[in-house]
Protein backbone atom coordinates (compact mmCIF):
# COMPACT_ATOMS: atom_id res chain seq x y z
CA UNK A 1 0.00 0.00 0.00
CA UNK A 2 1.13 3.56 -0.66
CA UNK A 3 0.39 6.30 1.38
CA UNK A 4 0.70 9.98 1.11
CA UNK A 5 1.51 11.76 4.42
CA UNK A 6 0.96 15.30 4.32
CA UNK A 7 2.02 17.59 7.04
CA UNK A 8 5.61 16.55 8.56
CA UNK A 9 5.39 18.92 11.70
CA UNK A 10 5.36 17.24 15.58
CA UNK A 11 2.18 14.98 15.15
CA UNK A 12 3.42 14.28 10.92
CA UNK A 13 6.67 12.89 12.02
CA UNK A 14 5.42 10.79 14.39
CA UNK A 15 2.60 9.01 11.88
CA UNK A 16 5.75 9.09 9.37
CA UNK A 17 7.55 6.51 11.73
CA UNK A 18 4.58 4.71 12.43
CA UNK A 19 3.67 3.91 8.94
CA UNK A 20 6.96 3.72 7.78
CA UNK A 21 6.75 0.72 10.34
CA UNK A 22 3.64 -0.68 9.26
CA UNK A 23 3.97 -3.90 7.84
CA UNK A 24 1.12 -3.56 5.32
CA UNK A 25 2.53 0.38 3.89
CA UNK A 26 5.22 -0.79 1.16
CA UNK A 27 5.57 2.92 0.30
CA UNK A 28 5.27 6.23 1.91
CA UNK A 29 5.28 9.51 0.29
CA UNK A 30 5.32 12.70 2.42
CA UNK A 31 4.71 16.75 1.34
CA UNK A 32 5.00 19.74 3.58
CA UNK A 33 5.33 23.50 2.80
CA UNK A 34 8.61 23.27 4.80
CA UNK A 35 10.58 21.34 2.16
CA UNK A 36 13.61 21.13 4.47
CA UNK A 37 11.54 19.18 6.73
CA UNK A 38 10.12 16.82 4.58
CA UNK A 39 13.44 15.77 3.56
CA UNK A 40 14.46 15.29 6.86
CA UNK A 41 11.33 12.99 7.99
CA UNK A 42 12.10 10.87 4.79
CA UNK A 43 15.63 10.60 5.64
CA UNK A 44 14.34 9.43 9.04
CA UNK A 45 11.56 7.00 7.88
CA UNK A 46 12.97 5.44 4.79
CA UNK A 47 9.94 7.66 3.00
CA UNK A 48 9.64 9.64 -0.21
CA UNK A 49 9.70 13.73 0.11
CA UNK A 50 7.62 15.31 -2.72
CA UNK A 51 7.75 18.75 -3.50
CA UNK A 52 3.76 19.05 -4.23
CA UNK A 53 0.62 17.61 -2.71
CA UNK A 54 -0.10 16.75 -6.06
CA UNK A 55 2.77 14.54 -6.61
CA UNK A 56 2.03 12.89 -3.15
CA UNK A 57 -1.43 12.30 -3.85
CA UNK A 58 -0.57 10.86 -7.23
CA UNK A 59 -0.05 7.50 -7.44
CA UNK A 60 -1.55 6.89 -3.42
CA UNK A 61 -3.90 4.62 -2.18
CA UNK A 62 -5.17 6.30 0.80
CA UNK A 63 -3.93 10.13 2.67
CA UNK A 64 -2.85 10.70 6.13
CA UNK A 65 -2.94 14.48 6.86
CA UNK A 66 -1.24 16.42 9.54
CA UNK A 67 -0.83 19.84 7.93
CA UNK A 68 -1.85 22.70 9.39
CA UNK A 69 -5.19 23.33 10.36
CA UNK A 70 -6.04 25.89 7.90
CA UNK A 71 -5.27 23.51 5.44
CA UNK A 72 -7.37 20.62 6.71
CA UNK A 73 -10.47 21.02 4.52
CA UNK A 74 -8.87 22.02 1.40
CA UNK A 75 -6.88 18.56 1.54
CA UNK A 76 -9.90 16.70 2.80
CA UNK A 77 -11.69 17.91 -0.50
CA UNK A 78 -8.28 17.06 -2.54
CA UNK A 79 -8.36 13.13 -1.34
CA UNK A 80 -12.15 12.76 -1.92
CA UNK A 81 -11.93 14.59 -5.88
CA UNK A 82 -8.80 11.84 -6.42
CA UNK A 83 -11.34 9.07 -4.70
CA UNK A 84 -8.51 8.65 -1.76
CA UNK A 85 -9.71 7.51 1.57
CA UNK A 86 -8.16 10.12 4.14
CA UNK A 87 -7.51 10.50 7.48
CA UNK A 88 -7.22 13.82 8.89
CA UNK A 89 -5.74 15.02 12.22
CA UNK A 90 -9.10 17.03 14.42
CA UNK A 91 -10.55 18.95 13.50
CA UNK A 92 -11.74 18.96 9.74
CA UNK A 93 -12.32 23.19 9.39
CA UNK A 94 -12.20 25.68 12.49
CA UNK A 95 -16.02 26.65 11.68
CA UNK A 96 -19.16 24.67 11.26
CA UNK A 97 -19.36 25.53 7.58
CA UNK A 98 -16.04 24.73 6.44
CA UNK A 99 -16.54 21.51 7.83
CA UNK A 100 -19.70 20.94 6.53
CA UNK A 101 -18.35 21.74 3.30
CA UNK A 102 -15.42 19.55 3.50
CA UNK A 103 -17.94 16.64 4.57
CA UNK A 104 -19.81 17.49 1.58
CA UNK A 105 -16.91 16.57 -1.02
CA UNK A 106 -15.93 13.54 1.06
CA UNK A 107 -20.13 12.65 0.76
CA UNK A 108 -20.08 13.38 -3.12
CA UNK A 109 -17.24 11.33 -3.84
CA UNK A 110 -18.19 8.48 -1.78
CA UNK A 111 -15.11 7.70 0.16
CA UNK A 112 -13.88 7.76 3.25
CA UNK A 113 -12.98 9.97 6.22
CA UNK A 114 -11.75 9.00 9.69
CA UNK A 115 -10.62 11.74 12.33
CA UNK A 116 -8.02 11.29 14.62
CA UNK A 117 -9.87 11.55 18.12
CA UNK A 118 -6.92 9.02 19.27
CA UNK A 119 -8.33 8.75 22.94
CA UNK A 120 -10.95 6.13 21.37
CA UNK A 121 -8.21 3.96 20.62
CA UNK A 122 -6.56 4.20 24.50
CA UNK A 123 -7.34 1.18 26.74
CA UNK A 124 -8.44 3.02 29.19
CA UNK A 125 -10.89 4.89 27.37
CA UNK A 126 -12.16 1.59 25.81
CA UNK A 127 -12.58 -0.51 28.81
CA UNK A 128 -14.66 2.68 30.06
CA UNK A 129 -17.23 2.31 27.42
CA UNK A 130 -17.52 -1.14 27.99
CA UNK A 131 -18.04 -0.88 31.72
CA UNK A 132 -20.69 1.34 30.58
CA UNK A 133 -21.91 -0.62 28.52
CA UNK A 134 -21.82 -3.94 30.69
CA UNK A 135 -23.98 -2.00 33.46
CA UNK A 136 -21.62 -2.56 35.69
CA UNK A 137 -21.90 0.75 37.26
CA UNK A 138 -25.69 1.08 37.10
CA UNK A 139 -26.57 4.12 36.19
CA UNK A 140 -24.76 6.71 35.09
CA UNK A 141 -24.72 9.79 36.98
CA UNK A 142 -21.80 12.04 36.44
CA UNK A 143 -19.02 12.41 34.10
CA UNK A 144 -16.35 14.25 34.65
CA UNK A 145 -13.35 15.10 31.94
CA UNK A 146 -10.21 16.92 32.64
CA UNK A 147 -7.15 17.91 30.03
CA UNK A 148 -4.50 19.92 31.45
CA UNK A 149 -1.36 20.54 29.42
CA UNK A 150 1.91 20.99 30.98
CA UNK A 151 2.79 24.63 29.52
CA UNK A 152 0.73 26.42 27.10
CA UNK A 153 2.27 26.57 23.56
CA UNK A 154 3.28 28.57 21.50
CA UNK A 155 2.07 32.54 21.37
CA UNK A 156 1.80 31.81 17.68
CA UNK A 157 -0.48 28.79 17.45
CA UNK A 158 -3.10 30.75 19.60
CA UNK A 159 -4.84 32.79 16.71
CA UNK A 160 -4.85 29.48 14.95
CA UNK A 161 -5.80 27.14 16.83
CA UNK A 162 -9.58 27.68 17.45
CA UNK A 163 -9.07 28.27 21.11
CA UNK A 164 -9.54 26.01 23.77
CA UNK A 165 -12.95 24.85 23.35
CA UNK A 166 -12.16 23.98 19.81
CA UNK A 167 -8.76 22.93 20.25
CA UNK A 168 -8.37 21.26 23.33
CA UNK A 169 -12.11 20.38 25.08
CA UNK A 170 -13.26 19.16 21.67
CA UNK A 171 -11.43 15.85 22.15
CA UNK A 172 -13.16 16.16 25.78
CA UNK A 173 -16.29 16.05 23.99
CA UNK A 174 -15.99 13.40 21.08
CA UNK A 175 -14.86 11.16 23.94
CA UNK A 176 -17.87 11.79 26.42
CA UNK A 177 -20.04 11.33 23.61
CA UNK A 178 -18.27 7.74 22.21
CA UNK A 179 -18.24 6.32 26.06
CA UNK A 180 -21.68 7.22 26.67
CA UNK A 181 -23.02 6.77 23.83
CA UNK A 182 -25.02 9.86 24.32
CA UNK A 183 -25.50 13.12 22.81
CA UNK A 184 -24.60 16.22 24.58
CA UNK A 185 -27.68 18.64 24.34
CA UNK A 186 -27.24 22.14 26.34
CA UNK A 187 -23.92 23.38 27.39
CA UNK A 188 -22.74 26.20 29.94
CA UNK A 189 -18.92 27.69 29.84
CA UNK A 190 -16.74 29.45 31.44
CA UNK A 191 -13.43 30.83 30.56
CA UNK A 192 -10.20 32.56 32.22
CA UNK A 193 -7.64 34.31 30.43
CA UNK A 194 -5.81 35.24 33.92
CA UNK A 195 -2.70 33.61 33.36
CA UNK A 196 -0.05 34.51 30.20
CA UNK A 197 -0.78 38.33 28.35
CA UNK A 198 -0.58 36.20 25.01
CA UNK A 199 -4.11 34.69 25.64
CA UNK A 200 -5.46 37.64 26.06
CA UNK A 201 -3.71 39.39 23.03
CA UNK A 202 -5.36 36.26 21.52
CA UNK A 203 -9.24 36.15 22.86
CA UNK A 204 -8.38 33.12 24.09
CA UNK A 205 -8.78 31.72 27.33
CA UNK A 206 -6.01 29.84 29.08
CA UNK A 207 -8.62 28.12 31.82
CA UNK A 208 -12.25 26.48 30.97
CA UNK A 209 -14.94 24.84 32.81
CA UNK A 210 -17.79 23.37 31.18
CA UNK A 211 -21.36 21.42 32.27
CA UNK A 212 -22.79 19.14 29.85
CA UNK A 213 -26.27 18.23 30.03
CA UNK A 214 -26.55 14.84 27.95
CA UNK A 215 -29.82 13.48 26.14
CA UNK A 216 -30.83 11.20 28.96
CA UNK A 217 -30.29 13.95 31.93
CA UNK A 218 -26.85 12.61 32.80
CA UNK A 219 -24.67 15.55 33.97
CA UNK A 220 -21.13 15.99 32.62
CA UNK A 221 -18.24 18.63 33.52
CA UNK A 222 -15.35 19.14 31.36
CA UNK A 223 -12.09 21.35 32.55
CA UNK A 224 -9.27 22.49 30.48
CA UNK A 225 -6.06 24.21 31.64
CA UNK A 226 -2.64 25.38 29.61
CA UNK A 227 -0.57 25.98 32.36
CA UNK A 228 -0.49 23.01 34.70
CA UNK A 229 2.86 22.56 35.70
CA UNK A 230 2.49 19.10 37.49
CA UNK A 231 2.38 17.95 34.03
CA UNK A 232 0.26 16.52 31.68
CA UNK A 233 -3.08 15.17 33.47
CA UNK A 234 -5.90 13.49 31.07
CA UNK A 235 -8.98 11.65 32.99
CA UNK A 236 -12.07 10.89 32.80
CA UNK A 237 -14.25 9.62 35.77
CA UNK A 238 -17.41 7.79 35.66
CA UNK A 239 -19.69 7.43 38.77
CA UNK A 240 -22.65 5.81 38.92
CA UNK A 241 -25.37 4.13 41.27
CA UNK A 242 -23.35 0.91 41.29
CA UNK A 243 -19.87 1.89 40.99
CA UNK A 244 -17.17 4.40 40.32
CA UNK A 245 -13.86 4.52 37.74
CA UNK A 246 -11.38 6.89 36.20
CA UNK A 247 -9.71 6.54 32.93
CA UNK A 248 -6.02 8.10 33.08
CA UNK A 249 -5.48 7.39 36.72
CA UNK A 250 -2.02 5.86 37.36
CA UNK A 251 1.33 6.25 38.77
CA UNK A 252 2.03 9.09 36.12
CA UNK A 253 -0.71 10.93 36.83
CA UNK A 254 0.68 14.08 37.99
CA UNK A 255 -1.61 14.34 41.11
CA UNK A 256 -0.28 14.20 44.41
CA UNK A 257 -2.72 14.05 47.67
CA UNK A 258 -3.06 16.72 50.58
CA UNK A 259 -3.89 13.79 52.87
CA UNK A 260 -0.95 12.67 55.39
CA UNK A 261 -0.85 9.08 53.90
CA UNK A 262 -2.25 9.43 50.55
CA UNK A 263 -0.14 9.36 47.34
CA UNK A 264 2.94 11.43 46.80
CA UNK A 265 4.07 13.37 43.44
CA UNK A 266 4.44 10.60 40.59
CA UNK A 267 8.54 9.88 40.29
CA UNK A 268 7.66 10.39 36.21
CA UNK A 269 4.62 12.19 35.45
CA UNK A 270 3.16 12.42 31.59
CA UNK A 271 5.10 14.97 29.95
CA UNK A 272 2.67 15.35 26.76
CA UNK A 273 0.34 13.94 24.21
CA UNK A 274 2.78 12.46 22.22
CA UNK A 275 3.94 10.18 24.97
CA UNK A 276 0.92 9.97 27.18
CA UNK A 277 -1.46 8.39 24.11
CA UNK A 278 1.50 7.07 21.72
CA UNK A 279 -0.11 3.74 21.55
CA UNK A 280 -3.21 5.32 20.80
CA UNK A 281 -2.09 6.91 17.98
CA UNK A 282 -0.35 4.02 16.56
CA UNK A 283 -3.75 2.10 16.70
CA UNK A 284 -6.01 4.75 14.97
CA UNK A 285 -3.35 4.64 11.95
CA UNK A 286 -3.73 0.70 11.78
CA UNK A 287 -7.77 0.96 12.37
CA UNK A 288 -7.09 3.05 8.93
CA UNK A 289 -4.92 0.60 7.37
CA UNK A 290 -7.35 -1.86 8.05
CA UNK A 291 -9.98 0.76 6.82
CA UNK A 292 -8.29 1.27 2.90
CA UNK A 293 -7.84 -2.32 3.22
CA UNK A 294 -12.23 -3.18 3.39
CA UNK A 295 -11.20 -4.87 6.93
CA UNK A 296 -12.99 -2.43 9.28
CA UNK A 297 -15.54 -0.23 9.46
CA UNK A 298 -14.88 3.88 10.10
CA UNK A 299 -14.21 3.93 13.91
CA UNK A 300 -14.44 8.04 13.66
CA UNK A 301 -15.75 10.03 10.70
CA UNK A 302 -16.21 13.23 9.82
CA UNK A 303 -19.89 13.45 11.37
CA UNK A 304 -18.16 12.99 14.81
CA UNK A 305 -15.87 15.40 14.29
CA UNK A 306 -18.90 18.01 13.15
CA UNK A 307 -20.69 17.02 16.57
CA UNK A 308 -17.87 17.77 18.76
CA UNK A 309 -17.24 20.56 17.15
CA UNK A 310 -21.06 21.96 17.45
CA UNK A 311 -20.76 21.24 21.33
CA UNK A 312 -17.66 23.91 21.44
CA UNK A 313 -19.27 26.26 19.25
CA UNK A 314 -22.09 25.93 21.80
CA UNK A 315 -19.47 26.59 24.50
CA UNK A 316 -18.14 29.78 22.76
CA UNK A 317 -21.61 30.94 22.56
CA UNK A 318 -22.35 30.35 26.30
CA UNK A 319 -18.84 32.30 27.34
CA UNK A 320 -19.69 35.19 25.20
CA UNK A 321 -23.46 35.53 26.22
CA UNK A 322 -22.87 33.85 29.82
CA UNK A 323 -26.22 31.74 29.36
CA UNK A 324 -27.13 28.34 28.93
CA UNK A 325 -27.02 27.33 25.23
CA UNK A 326 -28.65 24.04 23.44
CA UNK A 327 -26.58 22.59 20.99
CA UNK A 328 -29.90 22.47 18.28
CA UNK A 329 -28.98 26.39 18.10
CA UNK A 330 -25.96 25.74 16.22
CA UNK A 331 -26.06 25.09 12.70
CA UNK A 332 -25.18 21.56 11.02
CA UNK A 333 -27.50 19.19 13.31
CA UNK A 334 -29.34 18.14 10.06
CA UNK A 335 -26.37 16.81 8.68
CA UNK A 336 -27.45 13.26 7.01
CA UNK A 337 -26.22 10.38 9.19
CA UNK A 338 -24.76 8.00 6.35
Amino acid sequence: MRIALIGTGRIGAFHAGVLARHSEVGQLVVADADAARAAEVAALTGATATATVAEALAGADAVVIASATAAHAGLIAAAARAGLPAFCEKPVALDVPGTLEALGAVEAAGTELQLGFMRRFDAGYRNARELVRSGRLGRLHTVRAVTSDPAPPPAAYLPLSGGLYRDCLVHDFDIVRWVTGREVTEVYAMGSDAGPAMFRAAGDIDTAAVVLTLDDGTLATATAARCNGAGYDVRLELAGEYDQFAVGLDDRTPLTSAEPHGPGRPDKPWTGFLERFAPAYEAELDAFVRLVRGEAANPCDGRDALHALRIAEACEVSRRERRVVPVAEIPGGAVREG
